[in-house]
């Protein structure tokens, strides 16, 4: 998370620009989402702890235009459109938001702007930006129901997520999840 464009958004979404929580933590997730990282080729030790977390049950969702080592241990593989992962994100936004899949007593105490997200949103579903990003508008509401409703959930995300021209827009993306 070292990219400026991840340290920009992150102090802008939670006010700090560190992470929130190490990969060892994976253990303790029912979903973990991996986006723009690759940790079999790049983080070797973080590797291990997502495939000890998938064979332990965690449902590992891998979001990569390229697929990485990992997807075989994940329970879904989102190869999206290179490029498109603002439209993939959003959409998985717009199903959580229009179907009510977040706590309004969290959102009502810790966050601000809601109304205006909730506004931007309803141009994402699923079926509009299935054809953008290349993922069916069914997978992309079956996993965003699985985050959403998972008793504990984690996103990891790499530098492929911020080293574009879409960085800190992905990074807000994420952040909103």
């Amino acid at each position: 998370l070292c990219h400026a464009s991840s340290v920009a958004a992150l102090l802008e979404g939670i006010g700090s620009g560190a992470v929130s929580a190490s990969f060892m933590e994976v253990d303790k997730a029912e979903v973990a989402i991996m986006i723009g990282c690759n940790p079999e080729a790049n983080h070797p030790v973080a590797a291990t702890f997502f495939k000890r977390a998938a064979k332990r049950g965690t449902k590992i969702v891998v979001m990569d235009p390229r697929g990485i080592a990992l997807q075989k241990h994940a329970s879904h593989m989102l190869q999206f459109n290179p490029g498109s992962d603002v439209s993939l994100l959003n959409a998985m936004l717009n199903v959580i938001v229009t179907e009510a899949l977040y706590k309004p007593d969290y959102i009502d105490e810790m966050a601000i702007g809601f109304e205006q997200l909730k506004a931007h949103l309803q141009a994402y579903t699923p079926d509009a930006m299935a054809p953008i990003c290349g993922i069916d508008a069914d997978t992309i509401r079956e996993v965003a129901r699985l985050y959403a409703n998972a008793k504990s959930a984690m996103i990891f995300w790499g530098m492929g997520v911020s080293q574009h021209v879409h960085g800190t827009d992905n990074c807000r993306c994420l952040i909103s999840l």
